[in-house]
């Protein structure tokens, strides 16, 4: 039967190219809908349908409507806002993830063999994840400034939104809401990589389901589970990247001011209802499925292939 540690015991530079090769497709497939998301989770109070909703700049009500508003005020390239970045972040987040995940499942093998599958999966996805999170944040901050910009322009390209930033909010600026993504990053990776690998033995070994259907299952299913868990954590993540200096010059010009996730959490909760905390949840649901499908099937292709070009002993580096 096909095994389902390829990842841990193939060669370092295979991981790490076919972790950038799957961050690359997976961000191409999913990239407009997560401009979608970021738009619904930045914008503050109501979303148009309450009637006490005070929205300063465009009222999206949805996936569709949001898409519509966004190519009628900005054009087709509004869907691709901060993409470059993203591109960037998802083609090294993903070598980061899966190496520290490589790397972290070993050494426990080694230190503690007695330490059963799952609960080695939860502590090495959660290390994992956190791992790349810290290693790629700023990118993933740009990528959310770049997508919550309108027709005004905040920033002109991403080398003058780093000299921008630093200009006017220091290192630190590139780390608003870092405390907020390892809340949701830990528990997210956890409960994905045992959820994926547990799903995924079972189509294989139970139900004797293609290897690659089983793939595509199985990352659907563990990021659809991870995403309700920690969806919170996202949404003030993303409300918190847009503090400081150009908060009020964004799409939405009333995006409240936050001093820590807490506050964010509490002001949230307070002001727009434990329903403002899921705001977007919908659209990633539907992005989070695609595009952990696209990256686990992607990775395990890309690991069979270069097995194929470069077929060294496996765990030789």
């Amino acid at each position: 039967m096909p095994k389902s540690n390829e990842k841990i015991n193939a060669p370092k530079s295979h991981v790490f190219l076919s972790g950038a090769i799957a961050g690359l497709f997976s961000r191409l497939v999913i990239a407009p809908l997560d401009v979608v998301k970021i738009r619904l989770q930045l914008q503050p109070h109501g979303t148009g349908t309450l009637k006490d909703a005070v929205v300063d700049g465009p009222t999206y009500r949805g996936i569709i409507h949001t898409m519509r508003t966004i190519l009628r005020q900005e054009g087709i390239r509004g869907l691709w806002k901060g993409n470059i970045p993203a591109v960037l972040l998802y083609m090294t987040y993903s070598p980061v993830q899966f190496i520290t995940l490589k790397e972290c499942t070993l050494l426990m093998q080694r230190a503690a063999p007695q330490i059963p599958e799952t609960p080695r999966n939860l502590v090495a996805g959660g290390v994992a994840g956190a791992a790349a999170t810290a290693a790629t944040y700023p990118l993933d901050l740009l990528r959310t400034r770049f997508a919550a910009q309108g027709s005004e322009k905040v920033y002109t390209s991403i080398l003058h939104a780093i000299h921008h930033i630093y200009a006017h909010e220091g290192v630190k600026g590139y780390y608003r809401g870092l405390d907020a993504a390892i809340g949701q990053i830990v528990p997210y990776m956890s409960i994905f990589f045992c959820c994926y690998e547990a799903t995924r033995s079972l189509a294989i070994d139970e139900f004797h389901m293609p290897e690659q259907s089983a793939n595509l299952l199985s990352g659907g299913f563990a990021s659809t589970i991870g995403k309700t868990v920690v969806f919170p954590f996202d949404l003030v993540r993303k409300r918190l990247q847009v503090q400081g200096p150009t908060r009020q010059k964004y799409v939405h010009r009333n995006i409240p001011a936050y001093a820590n996730m807490i506050g964010a959490m509490r002001d949230i909760i307070k002001y727009e209802g434990y329903r403002g905390l899921y705001k977007g949840f919908t659209v990633s649901l539907i992005k989070a499925a695609p595009l952990s499908a696209v990256t686990m099937w992607t990775m395990e292709g890309s690991l069979k292939i270069m097995d194929w070009i470069d077929p060294r002993d496996k765990g030789s580096e």
